[in-house]
């Protein structure tokens, strides 16, 4: 076939109308608000660390997740009960227990206890070599070892935005909320958070706020307390209602990786109840 037939050929098809694809100037201004919600700002470099950036307290905390035996539990915190008058008997450790709880929702059999150490890691320094040499204290951590099935252990630095700690009395549960976020994105978390706490302020529920120093980096940790679970439901709806809650959810659910919550009830010898 020549080309003049190919020409003519073509000619008598029948037309099909040509498709556009829509430009960004077709989007409507919600969409485009929304769709940057969904991007991970650039954090400009900066010659100060992070800590010294989201925290201004010289306080370091230590949170403690022991993993227990199911037919070791009660074993398990009488021994830890007397690991805490030990320390307490000590009156030149300048590190004192926060809380301690056990795990009601989440991961069974577990127990978490949260120590603050005053002055910084000199402080924590101190501490582990007045007690490494207290042979009551060396016994009842052999011991604590066989009722165990793993552990494992955070240093953690406060959030400078949190409320000040309060230990609470009463009858309370707890939750924690453990986030691990792109590493990068922990001062973007705490921009966006320095305004959502106001949300989170209205029944006293924001119990604590931490970031990993050592052991799991990019970890964050959220300590809430409620008086019960229907409390929690209440408090956690009242803060949708409030304007500008959903757009702190919604700039920073994309800095997390991975994240869970617990409930937690208090032991009878943590100090926050």
């Amino acid at each position: 076939m020549s080309l003049a037939s190919l020409r003519h050929a073509r000619a008598l098809l029948p037309q099909q109308p040509v498709r556009t694809l829509a430009t960004t100037s077709a989007l409507s201004k919600d969409e485009s608000s929304w769709l940057s919600k969904l991007m991970v700002r650039k954090i400009e470099p900066t010659k100060n660390s992070h800590s010294r950036m989201l925290s201004d307290k010289f306080d370091i905390y230590e949170l403690h997740t022991h993993n227990v035996r199911p037919d070791s539990v009660g074993k398990y915190l009488e021994n830890y009960k007397n690991t805490v008058q030990i320390v307490q008997s000590k009156d030149n450790l300048s590190m004192e227990l926060i809380g301690s709880w056990n795990v009601e929702v989440g991961d069974l059999d577990q127990c978490l206890h949260l120590w603050r150490y005053t002055g910084g890691f000199e402080m924590v320094d101190q501490a582990k070599r007045e007690l490494s040499s207290d042979k009551s204290y060396v016994q009842l951590m052999q011991e604590r070892g066989t009722f165990l099935r793993s552990r494992h252990l955070q240093y953690l630095l406060a959030f400078s935005y949190w409320p000040q700690l309060q230990l609470r009395e009463g009858k309370n549960i707890y939750e924690i909320r453990s986030y691990r976020l792109k590493p990068g994105t922990m001062i973007e978390w705490g921009n966006n958070w320095a305004r959502a706490i106001n949300h989170r302020q209205n029944n006293n529920e924001a119990f604590a706020g931490y970031f990993s120093q050592i052991g799991r980096l990019y970890n964050v940790h959220h300590i809430w307390c409620y008086k019960d679970l229907q409390g929690r439901k209440e408090t956690r709806e009242s803060a949708w209602r409030s304007p500008g809650w959903d757009e702190c959810v919604a700039y920073t659910v994309p800095l997390i990786r991975e994240m869970h919550c617990r409930i937690l009830a208090p032991t009878e010898f943590s100090p926050t109840q």
